[in-house]
């Protein structure tokens, strides 16, 4: 006997209108759209709420931050794994890409020392029913570490694994142009004191000539051998676009320039922008506005990036009149668009045969809030 749903009453958003009408569901998959409110009494009333695909979350470290509550505080794994995944749901994404860096910039950090339990948790958490969104891995390889090789070797085979980026955070070049903005930013975030970040900045650099470009092309040739999709990060120039397409990417992930980004959107590479940089009106760091890019139609993905209930409220903002987005473009942003880009084909999107991953959203003075989520048609939230 099959398990079957009808969702009516809804406002329906696909990847190209909107409707008012229902949404069948049958064994965990979309079965059937209609343009008309069901009357059969077993029919769930959405009210008139939108009913959207679930949120498709690239590049969030969420995780790491309920690893790390407090600097030299280590939270329990499993714990952290439970209450990061929590927060993901109520957020209305379905499926997120937890991204796990490998390689540090903190003298003092421990990234390095969590990754295993960071990867172990998120297996143990949901081979044993305790997470109700779908994890899988990002890994974001510092290349200025020297470390960082080896230990992406070690962690590519994880099947859960489905984008790579290649990050390079030394001083001098894309986010960090100006030197001067790198000693404010990491002596803030880490704490240190002028002498610390002199020897910071020294051994960055002296890192960055021994293992960057070595790092680059050796991961980027590894995810080309495996087909496992590869993003860019922090370009700022042509220059980089040209080595980023080189290198096969597929992702240009939070470019700092208007010239960057619309030489990777050219290119075909998809430009990822920070949700947080819409909602906040700009970037933390001084880099390119997310919104100037959506106006100038060269912004393809948004990623919650640190705060995940900043994805849907972003997308929600596109479709304010000085950006210009209709709802559906805004929703693909957040769930079509990032889901094909990794290869994650039967999800996404509010159509017959993919998964009924959906969420139930109520617009409450202007900011849209959560009522109902569901993973392959079995309600999470």
């Amino acid at each position: 006997m099959s398990d079957e749903m009808i969702l009516t009453n809804a406002r329906v958003v696909t990847a190209d209108q909107v409707f008012h009408g229902s949404v069948l569901v049958r064994d965990g998959r979309i079965t059937d759209l209609d343009d008309k409110p069901s009357a059969l009494p077993q029919a769930v009333d959405l009210e008139g709420d939108y009913l959207m695909p679930g949120l498709i979350e690239l590049h969030t470290d969420n995780l790491e931050k309920h690893m790390t509550p407090r600097p030299g505080v280590d939270w329990p794994s499993l714990s952290a794994v439970i209450t990061h995944d929590a927060q993901v749901i109520a957020s209305g994404i379905t499926t997120v890409l937890d991204a796990i860096s490998i390689g540090d910039i903190n003298p003092r950090g421990q990234r390095l020392a969590k990754l295993s339990p960071m990867v172990d948790a998120i297996e143990q958490a949901e081979k044993n029913g305790l997470t109700r969104a779908e994890h899988h891995l990002h890994l974001r390889c510092e290349v200025v570490h020297p470390e960082t090789q080896d230990v992406f070797e070690r962690l590519a085979a994880n099947p859960r694994l489905s984008l790579v980026s290649i990050m390079d955070h030394s001083p001098g070049q894309r986010q960090f142009v100006n030197l001067d903005k790198y000693r404010t930013y990491y002596m803030g975030k880490y704490s240190l004191n002028a002498e610390e970040m002199d020897e910071l900045m020294h051994r960055q650099i002296r890192n960055a000539q021994n293992n960057s470009d070595r790092q680059r092309k050796a991961i980027a040739a590894h995810c080309a051998r495996q087909n496992v999709p590869l993003a860019s990060h922090d370009d700022a120039t042509a220059a980089h676009v040209h080595e980023s397409i080189g290198l096969g990417m597929a992702i240009a992930e939070f470019p700092t320039t208007a010239e960057a980004a619309s030489a990777s959107h050219q290119k075909g590479l998809k430009v990822m922008m920070g949700a947080p940089n819409i909602i906040r009106g700009g970037s933390h760091s001084g880099n390119i506005a997310a919104s100037h890019l959506a106006k100038e139609g060269v912004l393809d993905i948004l990623s919650s990036d640190y705060y995940p209930s900043s994805l849907l409220a972003a997308a929600m903002k596109l479709t304010e009149p000085d950006v210009g987005f209709s709802l559906p473009e805004a929703i693909r942003t957040v769930s079509k668009t990032p889901a094909e880009t990794v290869g994650l084909c039967d999800r996404g999107e509010i159509k017959a045969g993919l998964f009924a991953d959906l969420i139930q959203v109520r617009a409450h003075h202007g900011h849209p809030l959560i009522h109902q989520v569901w993973k392959q048609g079995r309600r999470v939230f």
